[in-house]
């Protein structure tokens, strides 16, 4: 069962964060990234992506036919890749049910790139409406050999339109799987959805442990002692996944709201090798929230030159020193007061 989660509130944005405990692992070097910035209508990377494809309901009683085709998977020209749904079959698909209603895309890194272990984290926009299901997610590369769920499945980020406001981080594994997974949920506050802008999403990820974030805040850490004796399917080689699926038994089918098409927006996604020769900073939830006090206080007075300053902006690259130490930028974002250093590994790589 997840601990109790706390509301915390930052600039008059209040969101659910988890409590704070240690971090999984420390980040190491940039190992991988696709930062998506081909011409508009320009197809993924082959030499980074794969497609699955097909209408066979991936398991699910999915309604989607997977193509390989650049209306359902393509760069807009502004440095990101869109994975679109559509209500359409032009090429006239069949599905498990019939004919397909419904076109989409999946992608994945298969025999291209595995990560074991790091921190993995992606800047996503998702799509909206009932019966849609877009998925940032990793499986064990050793799929082929010992079946799912017996290879593992990292859910980073997952989410349904009957829950717009609602992100999914779960760890599937023998025993327990399906509808039965170790998950937790990031819930933005009310009115809010992640269909509406960008949003972060991330997992720290080393033995035996894995520890998620959305927007660099930690919401839940699921470890090997978590699954009532049944194996811990996370301790090899994962490849990575990107896909918007329709309808099946989590979301539930389209209905009369929903419209297409539906696109999700991948800005880039970023895969860090652990570092293994140092131990990982604590994590903290930003300041506010009832309990929590940062471990670190920061200056009164924000200090001088390049160091860290409250409710400053940061892109990714920029370098900032802070108590003698030097830290490089991973992630765009506002600083909050009192919340940094304490999640410099979050957000900020020390070089």
């Amino acid at each position: 069962m997840l601990g109790l989660a706390v509301v915390a509130a930052v600039a008059g944005v209040s969101f659910l964060a988890g409590p704070t405990v240690p971090r999984a692992s420390a980040a190491g070097p940039l190992v991988w990234a696709d930062e998506f910035n081909g011409a508009a209508g320009t197809a993924p990377d082959t030499t980074k992506w794969g497609r699955d494809l097909g209408g066979g309901g991936f398991g699910n009683n999915e309604l989607e036919f997977y193509t390989n085709g650049a209306a359902n998977a393509a760069m807009d020209g502004q440095g990101h890749l869109v994975i679109t749904a559509r209500r359409e079959n032009p090429s006239n698909n069949q599905c498990w049910y019939g004919t397909c209603q419904y076109t989409s895309a999946r992608l994945n890194t298969a025999g291209k790139f595995t990560a074991q272990y790091g921190h993995i984290e992606a800047r996503i926009q998702m799509p909206r409406g009932q019966g849609i299901w877009p998925a940032f997610w990793a499986l064990g590369s050793n799929l082929g050999q010992v079946g799912w769920p017996n290879s593992g499945e990292i859910d980073i980020m997952e989410s349904v339109g009957r829950t717009p406001a609602t992100n999914f981080g779960s760890l599937h594994g023998p025993g327990y799987s399906g509808g039965n997974p170790l998950s937790g949920t990031f819930n933005l506050p009310a009115g809010q959805a992640f269909a509406n802008g960008f949003h972060t999403f991330a997992v720290d990820w080393a033995p035996n442990v894995v520890t998620w974030f959305v927007d660099g805040i930690q919401y839940s850490r699921h470890t090997n002692a978590d699954t009532s004796g049944n194996p811990w399917a996370f301790n090899h080689p994962f490849f990575l996944l990107l896909n918007v699926a329709v309808g099946g038994a989590f979301p539930g089918n389209p209905d009369a709201t929903s419209t297409y098409p539906q696109q999700m927006l991948i800005d880039y996604i970023r895969v860090f090798g652990q570092d293994t020769g140092a131990p990982a900073p604590p994590a903290t939830t930003p300041p506010g929230a009832p309990g929590t006090p940062p471990t670190t206080t920061p200056p009164t007075t924000p200090p001088s030159g390049t160091a860290w300053a409250v409710n400053t902006a940061y892109s990714v690259g920029q370098v900032v020193t802070y108590n003698g130490g030097r830290y490089q930028c991973r992630q765009a974002h506002t600083s909050l007061p009192g919340w940094e250093p304490t999640n410099a590994v979050a957000l900020w790589q020390p070089i």
